[in-house]
């Protein structure tokens, strides 16, 4: 079976702030997206990198790819309106080998390290549908509609969602094969596609780790500095 790290970054960093999508402002001397090719580039295990991004800012992409020499970078795709419809622009893209295992990563998670790769093709290999989360150390409520609190889940049974998200290609493509005959279709990750539409098939949680944040806010590009900072 192949590895293909599927770097999501069709966002278009509206909540940062700026005019340029926020995968391409700069952490440390590099953009965001370059630290996160060079995390999967750099991994021994990954075969193949798929980047996912605005139809706007091919141009740019495949400058970085070309001036870094990142060579496992073979598909540079179109991303759509909602993150499901970059998911779907790979899925697409290899449904004829369908041997391979996608493992799907925010391009503005930059931090994912080795161990956590590591853990995720582990558990693909043991034929497991792998989620990457972290305990919450924070009380979660949970709301009615008039906003007021319903109801408050144990924290130990509580984690945070962080990617990669991985899959067997048969898996995630028979869950969206589904999820698109549904008129009331909505997603904000692949996993929550899989629990929805294949509920029989379990999904194993790997754990993360606080380094690997998502960069979204003006604030989470200081963070990203200080853990640069610290390595």
């Amino acid at each position: 079976m192949k590895n293909v790290a599927v770097l999501l970054a069709g966002g278009s960093g509206k909540r940062m702030g700026s005019s340029l999508p926020k995968q391409f402002l700069t952490l440390g001397s590099k953009p965001i997206i370059q630290h996160s090719i060079e995390a999967f580039e750099n991994h021994k295990q990954i075969d193949e990198i798929c980047v996912v991004i605005n139809a706007d800012y091919h141009s740019e992409i495949n400058d970085l790819i070309s001036l870094n020499n990142f060579s496992k970078v073979k598909h540079v795709l179109s991303g759509g309106k909602e993150r499901s419809d970059s998911s779907l622009a790979a899925i697409d893209a290899y449904e004829r080998e369908q041997n391979v295992y996608l493992i799907f990563h925010d391009a503005v998670r930059p931090f994912v390290s080795e161990r956590i790769i590591n853990d995720v093709i582990k558990e693909l290999e043991n034929g497991k549908t792998v989620a990457v989360a972290i305990p919450t150390s924070d009380t979660i409520f949970c709301l009615n509609e008039n906003d007021s609190i319903e109801s408050v889940p144990p924290r130990q049974n509580l984690r945070r969602a962080q990617t990669p998200q991985a899959f067997k290609y048969s898996t995630i493509k028979k869950a969206y094969d589904i999820a698109m005959e549904d008129p009331n279709f909505t997603a904000t990750d692949d996993c929550g596609v899989v629990l929805k539409y294949l509920p029989n098939e379990p999904i194993f949680i790997v754990d993360g780790d606080e380094s690997n944040i998502k960069i979204t806010f003006e604030q989470d590009l200081l963070h990203g500095s200080q853990i640069l900072n610290k390595e």
